[in-house]
């Protein structure tokens, strides 16, 4: 018979369940990564498989495994498709960027020496032709790609092994996971305690409401923005437009970090590059313009306030998760960020309805 002062004893199963997941992500981080990218982009792309399941086509219907194998042939065709388009212009700027590099730093020793030699009487030892030439042997010596990569393979080919084993699994798992992922939730479903299983499944619900369209939500706005900043750069003139552009807008899912890591780099490029400072109005003009159309269009249109936390808990949240499971700790920030903004606020409705707050 369970006595009444065993129901007040404290449940630590939840807490040891808790500590033991935990510690496993911890001791496995070194190979979740794929597992977790798979994962991520399975969640994202379930409700167009949801979508395509069931469709006739005449007398034949698409069934689970056929809407599976379509939508990853979508993905992988955009994946081809962007770095087809990216990489040839990526290569592009790079090469321009090689060979002015030694009149970038002309100008930059012309305009800064004078500056530390009042100040400090101190000069920068730059010699522009040295490094000319140092840059004309490497970049003839990086063509030659298969002696590279053969002396990659010999002096680290375990981990060359590893990389290629990553990136070879993570379509196999996302498969799997797009075409069982009903079937994975009804099994985790199936062992929660029944007296649980409401308020899990009600906050279970919420976490996938407000995490999916904020996914699927940020990935648009990162794609829009990346294009956006690039275009804009582009126009206003600056060399390294492409590369300064996509970085840009790939981060803005860090709030603030994104545009303020492309200003500064664009106007480090822009320093180096034009002769005339209020060449760099127009390229800060791109910056402001993509803040107005981020902050008051796109994203209110596409996400929205999905996780409902304060941005610096955002940025906390990624910078914890990076320090403490590297890159795999960054795929699981957002998600874990999202858990905790739905806890808080059933936290905080249970604290407001309690004897504690009311009496």
């Amino acid at each position: 018979m369970t006595t009444k002062q065993d129901k007040q004893l404290p449940d630590y199963r939840v807490i040891l369940l808790i500590a033991f997941t935990v510690i496993t992500i911890y001791l496995l981080s070194p190979i979740l990564t794929p597992f977790l990218v798979a994962a991520i982009l399975a969640y994202i792309c379930t409700p167009l498989v949801d979508k395509l399941e069931g469709v006739k086509i005449g007398r034949f219907t698409i069934g689970r495994t056929i809407a599976t194998l379509l939508v990853m042939l979508l993905v992988a065709g955009l994946i081809v498709l962007l770095l087809l388009i990216v990489i040839p212009l990526l290569q592009k700027e790079l090469t321009v960027v090689m060979q002015r590099l030694p009149s970038y730093l002309t100008t930059l020793r012309e305009r800064v020496d004078p500056w530390l030699s009042q100040h400090f009487g101190i000069t920068l030892a730059i010699d522009p032709t040295q490094i000319q030439e140092v840059i004309t042997k490497n970049w003839k010596s990086a063509g030659d790609f298969a002696g590279q990569f053969l002396t990659a393979l010999s002096s680290h080919g375990l981990a060359l092994v590893g990389w290629v084993a990553n990136i070879a699994v993570l379509p196999i798992v996302m498969f799997y996971m797009l075409r069982d992922w009903h079937f994975m939730i009804d099994e985790i479903a199936e062992l929660i305690p029944r007296r649980w299983y409401a308020k899990t499944a009600e906050i279970a619900g919420e976490i996938d409401l407000m995490l999916g369209e904020f996914l699927r939500g940020q990935l648009s706005v990162m794609l829009i923005m990346s294009a956006f900043y690039a275009l804009g750069l582009w126009m206003a003139g600056l060399e390294l437009a492409i590369p300064i552009g996509i970085i840009a807008g790939i981060i803005t899912f860090i709030p603030y970090l994104g545009p303020t890591t492309g200003i500064i780099m664009a106007m480090l490029a822009g320093l180096l590059q034009f002769s005339n400072l209020s060449q760099l109005i127009p390229v800060m003009g791109v910056f402001a313009a993509g803040q107005v159309v981020e902050s008051f269009f796109v994203t209110p249109l596409l996400v929205g306030d999905r996780i409902g936390l304060h941005p610096a808990m955002v940025i906390f949240a990624l910078m914890a998760g990076g320090q403490l499971f590297g890159f795999t700790g960054v795929l699981l920030a957002l998600p874990v960020s999202a858990a905790l903004a739905v806890g808080i606020k059933h936290a905080k409705q249970h604290y407001l309805t309690s004897n504690v707050y009311l009496k």
